[in-house]
């Protein structure tokens, strides 16, 4: 079952690029008493990903600084060191975007949106959305239909939905 407008994001423990290389970061402890962004993506450096995701919200950062989003968030399943490469190239990481690898896709499988694509070489990987989630309950969230598309869960989508 996937997570619903609602429901509490679950306990997670994901993975960033610090000074000293990857850091684990609670996401509970990011959420809480805050209102957060946080948008998945099948995987960094992929064509719709890299191309119209990330850059949604990099082109609407300040939009929702004004509605008191306190962090944007990017999960992914892939590793630390691959998001943060990912987060220097895009611009994302320079734009204030915090980027999280998902490495064994437990935080997506928790929430249940992951999927599989063998084909496309796309193991256990997460669907595409974006949700608002304030004080870690779930207040938006937008899924798309197929992981290819990049609608309601771009930035412009998760904005006309607050």
């Amino acid at each position: 079952m996937s997570i619903s407008t609602g429901d509490k994001i679950p306990q997670a423990t994901l993975t960033r690029m610090g000074e000293n290389g990857p850091e684990a970061v609670a996401l509970s402890d990011l959420a809480a008493g805050r209102k957060i962004v946080v948008f998945a993506v099948p995987g960094a450096f992929t064509g719709v990903c890299h191309n119209a995701h990330v850059p949604s919200f990099i082109r609407t950062k300040d939009q929702f600084d004004a509605k008191g989003v306190d962090e944007i968030i990017c999960v992914s399943v892939n590793d630390p060191f691959v998001m943060g490469a990912w987060g220097e190239v895009t611009g994302a990481s320079a734009a204030g975007i915090t980027m999280l690898a998902d490495p064994m896709s437990k935080f997506i499988k928790a929430l249940g949106m992951d999927f599989t694509n063998e084909d496309a070489g796309l193991i256990a990987r997460s669907k595409r959305f974006a949700m608002v989630v304030e004080d870690r309950t779930v207040t938006v969230l937008n899924e798309e239909e197929n992981p290819g598309l990049c609608d309601v869960s771009a930035g412009e989508g998760l904005l006309s939905a607050m």
